[in-house]
């Protein structure tokens, strides 16, 4: 066993725990069998789930036992968000969620060996159980007063909108999750952001009513946030999603390697599994040279790796390159360049024309006479070779898997044109 606290602290992966001193020693004297719950109120995960599956991930490979828990009776319910009541999906949907989660979380978690994981749903034990036997044998249990000092449900009873009873009683489903696990398994731990204390400490309320010998515990992990003060997760255009349909790889690539300088540090810390030594040597290369982004790449590399394998790994990083003049854009594969120019301005066209009405009517130059001036300076490029002449048209024989040119301004300005007619 492996003194697994002292290195999330270090990481930045411990916030909040019910007992540190008997949580340390539980671990020490080990294997702790615990359980992490994610809930499947969309068709994937996104890189806000990250910490949580990672972090059951490092426990495991500390020696422990987990439990990762995908909800499809809570997913029908959701947790209850500051701001509004959430849509709920049909069971069938959520059904389908379910199983879609299961097999992201899978591949990060071993299941063999001594301390091999367990896949749980906490639907079995909530299917069969009816609305009386729920509120005799559970409801009972919990006390209003309480329940009404959650963050989330406070904000909600000072809003206008208020909050419904289903969401209201999330905390006795997501205390139940704890007290079954920990009947059937003998799960002592449970694991989730500190966001979500008030439903770890439920779990751990309703364990010593019913099982007063019971010693279980609960541990909380920070909240990320962006430098800017924004949900660490969140783009532009939503969330970062773990399924490649979703997301495709080179933008998750993408994503990490476009880390703010003042974030980089600490998700390098949180996400990676590299050594401290690794990540002190990266940080130290960052500080003296930050336009080398060596963090960002190194953390984007080992993500994507761990989330989409080596082989979409490579392609993202060859694409990255080609699109620069690195390599050849000819050898990327159609699905890989496809998501790699979906990232860069773009204008579609019936048919070919020269180069220097594509510059400008995909915004790489402010005018036509403009993109001559750069023609003639040598610093237009059609799928990174120079364009030599101001009157060049591209043949169709130059397009990219029959569709799509890659025009470059100089080094780093980057479009693309893709050609819709036959």
């Amino acid at each position: 066993m492996t003194d697994i606290v002292d290195e999330l602290k270090w990481r930045g992966l411990f916030s909040l725990s019910t007992d540190e001193d008997a949580l340390r020693k539980a671990l020490a004297d080990g294997p702790v069998t615990f359980y992490c719950g994610f809930d499947p109120t969309a068709a994937s995960l996104h890189v806000g789930h990250l910490v949580q599956v990672l972090t059951v991930r490092r426990l495991q490979q500390a020696g422990h036992r987990p439990l990762a828990l995908v909800g499809g009776a809570t997913g029908q319910i959701g947790d209850p968000r500051p701001t509004a009541e959430r849509t709920l999906n049909d069971p069938e949907t959520v059904a389908n969620w379910v199983a879609r989660l299961r097999s992201q979380i899978e591949p990060f978690l071993s299941f063999e060996g001594e301390n091999a994981a367990t896949m749980v749903n906490n639907l079995d034990w909530t299917a069969g159980m009816s609305a009386i036997e729920f509120l005799r044998d559970i409801g009972k249990h919990f006390r209003v007063n309480k329940m009404l000092t959650k963050d989330s449900v406070a904000r909600r009873l000072e809003s206008q909108e208020g909050i419904s009873y289903t969401e209201f009683s999330y905390q006795l489903l997501q205390g139940m999750d704890f007290l079954e696990l920990y009947r059937r398994y003998g799960c002592t731990l449970q694991t989730g952001g500190s966001d979500q204390w008030g439903n770890l400490t439920a779990g751990i309320d309703l364990i010593h009513r019913l099982e007063p010998d019971a010693a279980v515990h609960a541990m909380g992990t920070p909240l990320m946030l962006k430098s800017d003060g924004t949900k660490f997760g969140k783009s532009e255009g939503g969330a970062v999603w773990l399924d490649p349909t979703m997301t495709t790889p080179y933008a998750f690539y993408q994503f990490w390697l476009n880390t703010d300088d003042r974030d980089i540090s600490t998700y390098m810390r949180i996400l990676s599994f590299k050594s401290r030594e690794e990540l002190e040597e990266i940080e130290k290369q960052t500080e003296e040279r930050p336009q080398a982004r060596a963090a960002q790449r190194a953390l984007a590399e080992e993500l994507t790796t761990l989330v989409h394998g080596a082989d979409q790994c490579a392609a993202v990083i060859a694409a990255s390159k080609a699109l620069f003049g690195q390599g050849d854009l000819a050898d990327l594969d159609e699905a890989t360049l496809a998501a790699a120019l979906s990232e860069l301005p773009r204008v579609e066209v019936a048919e070919l024309g020269p180069v220097v009405d594509l510059l400008a009517e995909v915004g790489l130059v402010a005018s036509k006479s403009a993109a001559r001036r750069t023609v003639k300076e040598g610093g237009a490029y059609v799928n990174n070779v120079k364009v030599a002449a101001e009157d060049a048209v591209p043949a169709r024989e130059d397009l990219l898997h029959g569709r799509w040119l890659v025009l470059r301004r100089g080094k780093k300005n980057l479009a693309a044109v893709e050609v819709t007619a036959g």
